[in-house]
């Protein structure tokens, strides 16, 4: 069975996507609803990578707080 988007985590970059697994968040469903400031301190999550995210999860219906 192939794994949804929403198993995976969005294409960020290697730093935020270090940085986000390191934080405990391996797919984009783990970040639904995820606190927007809190994931920009990480190393790597720049705008960029929260645009990507926040893109990713709109197609879902979902979001960060």
């Amino acid at each position: 069975m192939a794994a949804s988007s929403l198993d995976i985590l969005p294409p960020v970059g290697a730093p935020a996507a270090r940085s986000l697994r390191d934080a405990g968040y391996s797919s984009l469903r783990e970040l639904a609803d995820a606190d927007r400031a809190e994931l920009s301190r990480l190393h790597g999550v720049g705008p960029k990578a929260l645009r990507l995210i926040e893109e990713a999860l709109k197609e879902h219906g979902l979001a960060l707080r």
